[in-house]
């Protein structure tokens, strides 16, 4: 879409020949590249843009994995491939539980290379429109009063207005008013609605 940010594709090597080789592939074929000589340099300067990230698994100084868990710390989302000159089973387990996208050896074939690439971006852009559909979603739940928000939570518990009235101190009609206030706000029309919709904000109040 117009005005969006280019996904970026960051290289983290330190092997200079193979970050060289490696970007000039994906600059071929049409792909925006940074690239980085070490990971405490990527971690300098790594932001949440649109992208992924091309991780080399044994470096000097930080390794491959241990930036992946400096990257959590730091709020990094964008998938990681990593990428290593021998296969390596324990460190692509660990790898894969932190959520690593991809393993590959330094001597697979350009294409898998390629489509791991591809397959990385497009979580990111899912993951991305996840977020923000999350964020949106919460936003209508912060017009809710902080009284229209206590009886949400008790709605959505299965309590009649009677029980909510009783439990909060105040009068069965009042409980009326807030939750017709509460439903207008949210545009929902019946509990079932307002139960998926709290459940799809994963509103961890209620």
């Amino acid at each position: 879409m117009k005005g969006e940010p280019v996904p970026v594709v960051s290289i983290v090597d330190d092997d200079a020949s193979y970050l060289n080789a490696i970007s000039r592939l994906l600059r071929v074929t049409g792909y925006a590249v940074r690239t980085f000589s070490s990971a405490k340099e990527f971690l300098s300067e790594a932001t949440d843009a649109p992208g992924c990230a091309i991780v080399d698994l044994r470096m000097e100084g930080l390794s491959g994995l241990d930036l992946q868990v400096a990257l959590t710390d730091h709020a990094y989302t964008a998938p990681i491939i990593f990428i290593s000159g021998a296969g390596d089973i324990p460190s692509t387990v660990r790898a894969m539980r932190l959520g690593a996208v991809d393993f590959l050896t330094k001597d697979a074939p350009k294409e898998d290379l390629l489509k791991a690439v591809e397959r990385a971006l497009a979580r990111d852009s899912s993951q991305r429109e996840e977020r923000l559909r999350l964020q949106t979603l919460r936003k209508r739940f912060e017009a809710l009063s902080s009284r229209e928000y206590e009886v949400l939570q008790h709605v959505v518990r299965g309590q009649l207005n009677k029980q909510i009235a009783a439990d909060l101190g105040i009068s069965e009609r009042t409980i009326k008013l807030h939750r017709t206030a509460m439903t207008t706000k949210l545009g929902v029309r019946s509990v079932a609605e307002l139960t998926r919709l709290v459940q799809e904000a994963r509103l961890s109040e209620c």
